[in-house]
């Protein structure tokens, strides 16, 4: 596989040699990135002996290993974002690959908005998000809450592959919907995402996200490296059990030790300054001291 690597982008050294120009440094060498010859996206084959296929995962890798800026920020998040999805696929019968449709889709930021309305780690439509238990009103939008989001998109892509026969099918009825998904397939009868002819945001989708797998889980391969204590750590925060409305959220911070910023960062789900609660209905809201919020920093450094 070393032999495959070639002009890897800057190579194996952490502090490649620079060109100037004008006053910004630039790194003098930028190479093919690496794509291995055997590729698999959820425990399925990726057929890359077809020119097609093999043509469209190599756009995406040159596009994403030179996508700096995010690619760097999703290896950051990834270490405090992923341990929490994770769990969640492997309960719910899902591949793991799938956390990799979350960088995909919001570069694993949490509070993540699309033109299109879409929000959150997974970008979830309103209507959707109903569809699948979110609660989403004035107060409360769930699907800026991790856990609860990744379970609606759990319970969406397994009635996916169900319909449509495949994980990969589900990975791209994820962009197209159900419904689109199923008329491309009828109407051109062809079962696989890899011989169907999708609009073009929809042929990029999977191999976008299998370019994200291969960047991510090699990292240096494709000239990013990062230290542990770079990568965003998960926090020490607990977890209160609210059953009652909260008018004053800024006054309820107070009184458990931190402050209404934290309550928001840690809560991207609070959507407001309070928290109404119906009857019977209990909420867990993640809290960090003042005091914690700096020891977390400082063990993410060590």
């Amino acid at each position: 596989m070393a032999g495959g690597v070639g002009a890897l982008l800057l190579q194996h050294n952490v502090n490649p040699s620079m060109a100037q120009v004008g006053n910004s440094p630039l790194p003098e060498h930028c190479g093919q990135p690496y794509c291995p010859d055997t590729v698999w996206f959820a425990g399925e084959r990726v057929p890359l002996e077809l020119v097609d296929v093999r043509e469209s995962l190599d756009w995406e890798l040159c596009v994403a290993a030179n996508w700096h800026s995010h690619i760097l920020l999703m290896l950051k998040r990834s270490a405090r974002i992923f341990p929490v999805i994770e769990p969640l696929l492997r309960a719910q019968g899902i591949p793991d690959d799938f956390k990799y449709l979350a960088a995909a889709e919001s570069s694993l930021n949490p509070r993540a908005t699309s033109p299109a309305k879409a929000v959150g780690t997974w970008q979830i439509l309103e209507g959707t998000a109903r569809d699948y238990g979110l609660v989403v009103n004035s107060d409360v939008d769930e699907r800026y809450h991790l856990e609860k989001s990744t379970l609606a998109v759990c319970n969406y892509l397994k009635k996916s592959r169900m319909a449509h026969g495949s994980w990969t099918m589900a990975a791209a009825a994820y962009n197209i919907g159900h419904g689109g998904a199923g008329r491309q397939m009828a109407q051109q009868a062809q079962q696989s995402y890899y011989d169907l002819y999708l609009n073009v945001e929809t042929g990029r989708y999977v191999f976008r996200i299998i370019a994200l797998k291969l960047i991510m889980e090699h990292p240096e391969r494709y000239g990013f490296y990062l230290h542990e204590g770079d990568k965003y750590q998960p926090l020490p925060s607990q977890e209160i059990v609210v059953d009652s409305t909260i008018n004053d959220l800024s006054s309820w911070a107070q009184r458990q030790g931190t402050n209404f910023k934290m309550v928001k960062w840690l809560n991207p789900w609070l959507r407001s300054s309070s928290l109404h609660i119906d009857s019977g209905r209990t909420y867990r809201v993640k809290i960090l001291t003042l005091q914690e919020r700096s020891a977390a920093h400082a063990a993410g450094k060590k």
